[in-house]
């Protein structure tokens, strides 16, 4: 039996798998890796953090296929030279190989952030950071390094779940959200002003302790201080033999293979491509990805340029109620925004169950 390993039950090896299975042929099979035994909704690690859902509402299964096999282990290493995969309790040999292992926080050499922050990268960190926050007592001050989606998503979440809370958003830039346009940006930052979020722009933080976040010159009291100012791929990517590009990412060629090894494929927020990591990216490049393996396996002759990925846009919440879109070049804000991205949600967990 000839394996396809998929490494990280994340976005990407979710789809692949969902698209490989009609056209797995006789004599192969799928193997999924993952030390989790469910996939976790990443995109919704911000709500168990704040303590607005439960972990049970940020999960699916993986899949029941007599076809795969999910094996809950640890990664230790990637052998790419050998065909296998060094795992804590034993060795994994494969015939093709999907590395979607997702990413970790990236601290920027910061003094004091790895130490004295807290995540929202995994399930396992937005445990914690739920634990931390619910034992804050009223009136303390919660800082929020990072404006990115994944900050202000939790900034309100952690809003609405805690009003008797300070919060302060550090803003690396001069408006949130400067890529998308700027009345996007202003609603945003209404809702920050009425809700009595506190937006700090032009942050630069050079240390953190476990009191204090030093922003430029000025210093700022805090009680816990949440980290989402940058991610990076896991460290097993990054020790692989490979060349990488922007953001410590694996470069790739146009079918998602790495050049020299055409049977390893990466997918996700470890791959280097022209858009920033995102579900919506991973689950793109995975159907791709299954129609090459599908190709090859078949003896067909794979299709001179592959098809660009297409962005939808995206979707942000503001609390339960409120939130934002950037779609087709079309800015949707308030509870339409909101709609739909619950019904994007129960659409994919609807897909995969």
């Amino acid at each position: 039996m000839k394996k396809i390993v998929c490494l990280g039950g994340g976005y990407g090896n979710m789809r692949f798998i969902q698209r490989m299975l009609p056209k797995l042929p006789s004599g192969y099979s799928i193997t999924l890796v993952d030390m989790n035994p469910y996939h976790g909704l990443k995109t919704e690690y911000y709500a168990l953090a704040a303590g607005t859902k439960s972990e049970k509402k940020v999960r699916v299964d993986f899949p029941d296929d007599d076809n795969v096999e999910v094996l809950f282990d640890t990664i230790t290493e990637i052998d790419i030279e050998n065909g296998r995969v060094i795992l804590e309790h034993g060795t994994l040999d494969y015939d093709k190989l999907i590395i979607g292992l997702g990413c970790v926080d990236k601290y920027h050499d910061v003094p004091g952030a790895s130490e004295h922050t807290f995540s929202i990268q995994t399930l396992r960190k937005s445990r914690a950071t739920y634990e931390q926050i619910g034992q804050l007592k009223p009136n303390a001050t919660v800082g929020i390094v990072g404006a990115g989606l994944s900050g202000i998503e939790i900034a309100s979440e952690l809003r609405e779940s805690r009003n008797d809370l300070a919060i302060k958003l550090f803003d690396r830039g001069e408006r949130i959200l400067p890529m998308y346009p700027a009345r996007l940006s202003a609603y945003v930052k209404r809702w920050f002003d009425e809700n009595d979020v506190e937006v700090i722009p032009n942050s630069n933080i050079v240390k953190v302790e476990a009191d204090k976040v030093y922003n430029n010159n000025d210093s700022h009291d805090v009680d816990m201080c949440v980290w989402t100012a940058g991610v990076q791929p896991v460290e097993v990517v990054r020790n692989l033999p490979v060349e990488f590009g922007p953001g410590g990412r694996v470069e790739l060629n146009q079918y998602h293979q790495i050049p020299g090894y055409r049977n390893v494929y990466v997918v996700g927020d470890c791959a280097a491509l022209e858009h920033a990591p995102s579900a919506q990216v991973a689950e793109g490049q995975a159907e791709q990805i299954a129609e090459v393996i599908d190709d090859i396996l078949q003896g067909r002759e794979l299709p001179g340029e592959m098809p660009e990925i297409k962005m939808q846009g995206i979707l942000g919440s503001l609390g339960s109620k409120e939130g934002f879109a950037y779609l087709k070049e079309r800015t949707v804000t308030g509870r339409i925004a909101r709609m739909l991205k619950s019904g994007v949600l129960w659409m994919y967990k609807l897909g995969n169950n």
